[in-house]
């Protein structure tokens, strides 16, 4: 899986010195994002719920030659968050980069999607960014440099039945990146969203198993089918979308804030 996230002969340093932080590290598209500024020689706090995924992942980390650490962090409790970064800084002194990438997809009927449900699916996608974000600004604001990366989904620009929670979620992920980006934009601080299509991670394989059985199709026949409805004709790998998130945190997209980057190859456009 480890491969499937990687982007093949990468050499850069030209994150060497800076900190970025990752939450969801421990796969899908966080960790493909972990390893990315790995390969570019940044200093990497992976967090996640998931313990044992994200020591793994760290320990990819520093396989490619990068100073890389594991935290665990619940993103819906801000103590986590509070904690999680004071190691960081207590190890490095500051935070350059967060990638704020922590998330489930649930998607059931309207009638059927429970208020526990609901409310889970928010705690984690939408309230999660929102105190990872929130503790990260101001120590971004002190350093007046910086970026945040927030990871949406095209499901917060457009969306499918059965899917309420999921998009009102990542829709609310991109308002509050426009208006984080608008308060830190005087401190030279960037703050974008990246809203990936179908991406061959974990844990739409599993959405796919189980929105395939509801729709009466296999795993691999839906996700045929969401290959084929996309204009590109295929689905995304982990670190195409990493490669963006690397180049929204790179001198190269320093005028570039506020924005809610389409990588879906085109089915947003179509």
């Amino acid at each position: 899986m480890e491969q499937e996230m990687l982007r093949a002969g990468v050499e850069s340093t030209r994150f060497a010195g800076q900190v970025v932080v990752v939450t969801g590290a421990a796969g899908g598209i966080g960790g493909a994002c972990a390893l990315r500024f790995a390969q570019e020689q940044a200093r990497i706090a992976c967090l996640d719920i998931d313990a044992a995924g994200n020591a793994q992942m760290a320990a990819a980390c520093r396989e490619l030659g990068a100073d890389a650490i594991a935290l665990p962090c619940d993103v819906t409790q801000a103590g986590d968050v509070e904690a999680a970064l004071a190691a960081v800084l207590a190890r490095w002194g500051q935070v350059d980069v967060l990638v704020a990438s922590a998330g489930v997809y649930t998607g059931d009927p309207l009638a059927t999607v429970t208020l526990e449900q609901w409310q889970n699916t928010l705690a984690i996608n939408l309230t999660g960014a929102f105190l990872c974000n929130k503790a990260v600004a101001p120590l971004l604001m002190q350093r007046g440099r910086g970026s945040i990366i927030n990871i949406s989904s095209m499901a917060g620009k457009t969306s499918w039945p059965a899917s309420a929670e999921y998009s009102a979620s990542k829709s609310g992920l991109i308002g509050l990146t426009r208006s984080v980006a608008m308060e830190l934009a005087p401190y030279d601080v960037t703050v974008n969203a990246v809203c990936p299509g179908n991406t061959l991670t974990g844990m739409v394989r599993r959405v796919s198993a189980v929105i395939g059985a509801r729709d009466g199709m296999t795993s691999d026949e839906w996700l045929a089918m969401r290959a084929r409805d996309c204009p590109l004709g295929r689905l995304a790998q982990p670190w195409e979308m990493a490669g963006v998130v690397a180049f929204l945190a790179s001198e190269d997209s320093r005028y570039l804030t506020g924005q809610a980057l389409e990588v879906d190859g085109g089915m947003v456009m179509a």
